[in-house]
């Protein structure tokens, strides 16, 4: 028998976010005369998902008064040319906040690019000192996505306290942060997680016994209304471009809807919602600036 699906809806969400920062920028910074928020963007490359996000941040930064500085360089780049731009960022007092879009050729090494930002301007959160101050409990910038992933949560009043949460997918942009802001000590937190990936054997043991799961792995309709239970909360990071610039998402919709008593869509789930965290940690920045 099926249920009601409520669908999480990450557009609706992010309308009312914005407002708020649009409040704030007048309020904290234009009131006291100070120039608007500027984020910067390294953009290497032309993969179609990091050209989405990109342009969609653009044009969301327009929107509600946030300047934006884009650098384009080209994918076959050397990592000694990356690395110069993002020093220039570092440098410049005019940029409050920046992020280099991943993902990068495989001829880079993102860890060490992810090392040159300055932690005062890392606002995707993924520099160790944020990373750790996260862990730590103590005040940072977030990644975006992961800290999309528990407004959504709890701005729909969605208890995750004492529920078992299976991850799947354990990178640092969206796995290893919610898993780990999912089971803090925290009034927003206290779940207990599992976290799945490529190499775990029988997925779907764990996925049939999880309260919450969040899918984060590439892969089109990875998880099918088979794997779940009746009544869990489903939330979909996945962006899988199938054709005619159409997505969708890690999650088979249609097998899951009516199974799961929360859905995130894809799209207008969790994408608008890592956007506009982005927007928040860049106010954040240009609030510690002024």
């Amino acid at each position: 028998m099926k249920i009601e699906t409520k669908l999480l809806n990450g557009n609706e969400l992010a309308n009312k976010i914005r407002k708020e920062i649009i409040i704030d920028i007048k309020e904290k910074i234009l009131k006291n005369k100070k120039n608007l928020p500027n984020l910067g963007i390294i953009l290497m490359g032309d993969n179609f998902s990091s050209i989405r996000y990109v342009n969609n941040k653009i044009k969301e930064c327009k929107n509600i008064g946030i300047r934006t500085t884009l650098i384009k360089i080209s994918k076959n780049s050397t990592e000694k040319v990356l690395l110069k731009e993002i020093e220039k960022m570092n440098k410049n007092p005019l940029i409050d906040g920046f992020i280099v879009q991943l993902p990068l050729g495989k001829h880079i090494n993102q860890n060490k690019v992810i090392l040159s930002i300055d932690p005062k301007k890392d606002v995707d959160g993924f520099h160790p000192e944020n990373f750790g101050k996260m862990t730590l409990g103590m005040n940072s910038f977030y990644p975006a996505t992961a800290l999309g992933i528990l407004t959504l949560l709890e701005r729909n009043k969605i208890e995750i306290s004492g529920k078992y949460t299976v991850v799947i997918g354990r990178s640092i942009i969206v796995g290893k942060p919610i898993s780990i802001l999912m089971s803090r000590k925290n009034l927003i937190g206290n779940s207990t997680v599992t976290i799945a990936h490529s190499k775990t054997i029988n997925i779907k043991y764990y996925t049939k016994k999880a309260d919450i799961i969040i899918v984060s792995v590439g892969i089109k309709n990875f998880l099918t209304g088979t794997m779940i239970k009746k009544g869990s909360i489903i939330i979909d990071v996945g962006i899988n471009n199938i054709s005619n610039n159409k997505i969708v998402g890690d999650v088979d919709f249609k097998s899951v809807y009516g199974i799961a008593s929360y859905l995130s869509p894809v799209p207008g789930g969790v994408g608008p919602m890592t956007r506009v965290m982005l927007l928040k940690n860049t106010l954040k920045a240009a609030l510690n600036n002024r």
